[in-house]
């Protein structure tokens, strides 16, 4: 895991502590605070430091990250994060600065939280071949809780269809990634810091909305990839999509098949048949534990439970 990026914008005795620490590879995220200890998440494992975070100290790290020039990450600011090299995601707390019921910038920033970019190369081999029919792409949602690896899989899941997979004779694919949060290809100035695959564009910090039809008419995508669909103009898309021949993998919220049922949201898309398959994620054994997976138009478990 390369971490050079985040310690090079860190003070030396924040710095210090994270050396010090161990099971570095396990990191995931350091959370420091104005007058609070620093928190670091190492797996499962939260380890709180007595060293007490000052202004400076945030003043500091915003400085270094954004190379002396707030100014020119204000874009990112008022989506409330900023992507460093590497892949890695700053999320910023503050003051929020609103006009017209937009927020435009944070100013006071009192927090932040350093979220380690990884890549988990082959976590999707066991799923390929119930979302893959010789070369088609079956369209296909996961379903997971939080920090349970959904945005790992469908970036691995992107690679593999965009690379070609050569056990299941598979033609790599056109893929058309819909970034909304910087969360899948991690871009840093526009360039994927995640292995995404041959064949991928990335349409960074898009709405899904948006993003959708943006490549549908400019890129020619055999496949269009998003994570954690939620409103329905996204369901809108997703049905235009749908409508113009290109495959569909994207993800949501929940703990099982029965919350793309129950939500009012995604009726549209359950009545219209949009997916055939459902992969149901959870952090039983480890993050990424692939519970069941779920053959929608037959409403039947084919693998798993």
């Amino acid at each position: 895991m390369e971490i050079k990026a985040v310690l090079e914008i860190l003070p030396a005795s924040i710095r210090k502590k994270l050396e010090e620490t161990e099971n570095m590879n396990n990191l995931q995220e350091i959370r420091i605070k104005i007058g609070k200890p620093i928190i670091f998440q190492i797996g499962s494992k939260e380890t709180i430091y007595n060293y007490i975070a000052s202004n400076e100290d945030l003043k500091n790290i915003m400085q270094r990250m954004s190379n002396y020039s707030l100014y020119a990450f204000n874009d990112a600011l008022k989506q409330g994060y900023i992507t460093l090299k590497g892949g890695h995601r700053v999320g910023i707390c503050g003051s929020c600065v609103v006009e017209e019921n937009e927020v435009k910038t944070i100013k006071d920033i009192a927090s932040i939280n350093i979220r380690i970019g990884k890549e988990i190369m082959n976590c999707s081999n066991n799923i390929l071949p119930y979302i893959i029919d010789k070369q088609s792409i079956l369209n296909s949602i996961i379903i997971s809780p939080p920090k349970c690896g959904k945005t790992t899989m469908l970036r691995d899941v992107a690679r593999n269809i965009s690379n070609g997979i050569d056990n299941l004779s598979f033609k790599g694919k056109k893929v058309s990634i819909i970034d909304e949060r910087s969360e899948i290809a991690g871009c840093y100035n526009g360039i994927p810091q995640m292995e995404v695959g041959l064949r991928t564009d990335v349409l960074d910090s898009c709405p899904k909305s948006q993003g959708i039809m943006m490549a549908i008419r400019s890129m020619s995508p055999d496949v269009i990839i998003c994570d954690e669909i939620g409103t329905y103009r996204d369901m809108e898309s997703l049905l235009m999509a749908l409508n113009s021949g290109v495959s569909i993998i994207t993800s949501i919220h929940g703990k099982g098949i029965e919350d793309l049922f129950e939500r009012a949201v995604y009726k549209e898309i359950i009545e219209n048949n949009v997916f055939e398959r459902a992969v149901i994620l959870s952090s039983e054994k480890i993050a990424g534990t692939i519970d069941y997976i779920y053959d929608l138009p037959k409403k039947e478990i084919i693998w798993g439970k």
